[in-house]
């Protein structure tokens, strides 16, 4: 990396190389930039002479990254990252009480941990502010590794490298079965789980982690798969089929007594307990990343280190 430094490797290559990666277009990368694009096209030229290689290569009327450009962009990306955290940690470094941070979750920690953290901190914090993605692990880790992130409370995602990320065990999940307010199940005074195998289930594709926690306790207790005419990972769309239909959801436990929390809620949680739990999740960050004062803070209070008291009235 000296050597690139001594030869004129600049900020604005790092920044052009990410771009590109990210584009597949120099006119689009030249617009990010705020530049026009001959000078882009200057930029590129001049890390190929920096490097001594070839970065990129036309591919229709775009480009692509050479392995060389690849490797380069990838390690450019972190260094553009912990500048961002640097300026970040530094407008808050006195007391880690200003900033903003951005979290992922999975659907059940993002409403049992990160909204009773996020209730307590605007509070507790008024100057900081926060964003909350809920989607599934493996997008959330595609997202933290892009810096778009600054932790997540979900599970490592399969076929990524494990070296890349740094992970705090938490819990396992367990399940609850959803039906709308008035099915037929829900007014039985006990509840068998032939019963429940009379209806359609609603649960996500095959290949997601409930689904597959669901259908592995099924078959550890001798029981058959359930009807299921509908696969989603629409948490909306689960909601409203349970709504138009007879259909039983299996749903995160923190998410059910959400949604069926009160005599006026739209729908109820089966009294009946299959032990079905989604395997642990935990608190992820990018591996060796020194994260800002304020998002270290943060991390605590999800954990459970430390929690403001709410302030009264």
């Amino acid at each position: 990396m000296d050597a690139f430094l001594k030869r004129g490797l600049k900020l604005r290559h790092l920044q052009l190389l990410v771009s590109l990666q990210e584009t597949g277009q120099l006119s689009h990368s030249a617009e990010a930039l705020g530049i026009a694009q001959p000078a882009a096209s200057r930029l590129l030229v001049e890390i190929e002479a920096i490097v001594g290689h070839s970065v990129h290569a036309r591919v229709g009327r775009g480009l692509a990254l050479t392995d060389v450009g690849a490797s380069l962009a990838r390690r450019a990306a972190r260094v553009l990252i912990e500048l961002r955290d640097a300026e970040r940690e530094i407008s808050g470094i006195t007391t880690g009480t200003r900033g903003h941070i951005r979290i992922g979750s999975v659907t059940g920690p993002a409403m049992d941990r990160v909204l009773p953290v996020l209730r307590h901190a605007r509070l507790a914090l008024p100057d900081v502010t926060a964003e909350v993605y809920v989607a599934p692990s493996d997008l959330l880790c595609e997202q933290l590794l892009n810096g778009r992130l600054d932790f997540v409370i979900g599970r490592l995602p399969a076929g990524q490298s494990a070296d890349l990320f740094s992970i705090r065990m938490l819990e396992t999940e367990p399940v609850s079965l959803l039906v709308r307010r008035g099915h037929h199940l829900a007014g039985l005074p006990q509840i068998t789980p032939e019963d429940l195998l009379q209806f359609d289930w609603v649960m996500p594709g095959q290949d997601a982690i409930l689904g597959r926690a669901v259908k592995a306790r099924l078959a550890e207790l001798g029981l058959p798969m359930p009807p299921q005419r509908l696969s989603t990972s629409s948490f909306l769309l689960t909601l409203a089929m349970m709504q138009q239909s007879n259909a039983v959801a299996p749903i995160a436990r923190a998410v059910a007594e959400t949604f069926a929390n009160g005599p006026d809620a739209p729908y109820v949680t089966l009294p009946i307990d299959l032990g079905i739990e989604v395997e642990p999740f935990g608190l992820i960050t990018r591996a060796g990343s020194s994260l800002p004062r304020v998002v270290a803070r943060m991390i605590d209070m999800v954990l459970g280190k430390t929690i403001p008291a709410e302030p009264t009235a």
